[in-house]
């Protein structure tokens, strides 16, 4: 699909971590796409080893600066991955969170079924993990900066078999708001965003995925699906100054379909 930017260029000499890249079809891939086709200096991360030969042919492509792992269930990956950030650059602008993850038994089953242990580590790896990440980009923020987080529709209203992302996605939502207050006198903005339905690796694991797809390109007042660069670039028009008064609310890049009944 091709789009036009809002401006040539408009992030010229900004830093901008991507983490959550699976694949090219991985909303974060779209969001490192736009950070740099308007000018921004990419960093990008890889879950493991077994990731990583998929991930390392995109970071290439976009001759992102920094290629590193990060499994947020792993102690000290972030502050390695941050002290490279520190040691490399020495500051940052705009940091994607795009990771999401639960049990495949507790994600497929009812939340009344989901496991106390499930539940946390969703809860870990989907929310509190975007604490972390901004608990250690805030310092190296020092004009300010974007952070963004990556959100679904199921946060607000009952999405069917989407059980207990639901409830994660409420809390992620949440926690985008506390730390828009917190941040916002260190001009620090932070946008929890909530695209449609994508087929996106993550996706696949919810039952029934293909009906949801279907249903939302019904209902969406524009026609059709959203792709990964529509949220690319909605996320690079908001790391931009044209969307300096803009935090703490959740965007939707959904076609409409969230206005929808």
């Amino acid at each position: 699909m091709t789009m036009t930017p809002i401006a040539d260029r408009v992030l010229a000499g900004k830093k901008a971590l991507v983490v959550g890249v699976a694949n090219e079809n991985s909303i974060a891939w779209g969001c490192a796409k736009a950070f740099h086709e308007l000018g921004a200096e990419v960093a990008l991360t890889y879950l493991n080893e077994k990731a990583k030969r998929f991930v390392e042919p995109l970071a290439e492509r976009i001759g992102a600066a920094i290629l590193a792992p990060l499994d947020v269930e792993q102690p000290g990956q972030m502050e390695a991955l941050f002290e490279r950030i520190q040691r490399d650059w020495g500051r940052l602008d705009i940091a994607v969170h795009s990771i999401a993850w639960a049990p495949k038994d507790d994600l497929q089953g009812g939340l009344l079924d989901c496991s106390a242990a499930g539940f946390a580590r969703a809860m870990d790896v989907s929310c509190h993990s975007f604490i972390r990440l901004a608990r250690a980009a805030a310092p190296l923020m020092t004009d300010g900066g974007s952070l963004f987080a990556m959100s679904y529709h199921g946060a607000q209203k009952v999405v069917d078999n989407y059980n207990v992302m639901g409830p994660v996605k409420a809390a992620l939502e949440a926690a985008c708001r506390y730390l828009a207050f917190e941040l916002g006198p260190r001009a620090i903005r932070v946008h929890p965003i909530s695209p449609g339905p994508l087929k996106t690796r993550a996706a696949s694991g919810l039952k029934d995925f293909d009906l949801l797809l279907a249903e939302a390109a019904h209902k969406a007042p524009i026609g059709e699906l959203v792709d990964i660069m529509d949220v690319g670039f909605a996320c690079a028009y908001l790391a931009t100054p044209y969307a300096r008064r803009i935090t703490g609310g959740t965007i939707y890049v959904d076609g409409g379909v969230h206005v929808v009944a």
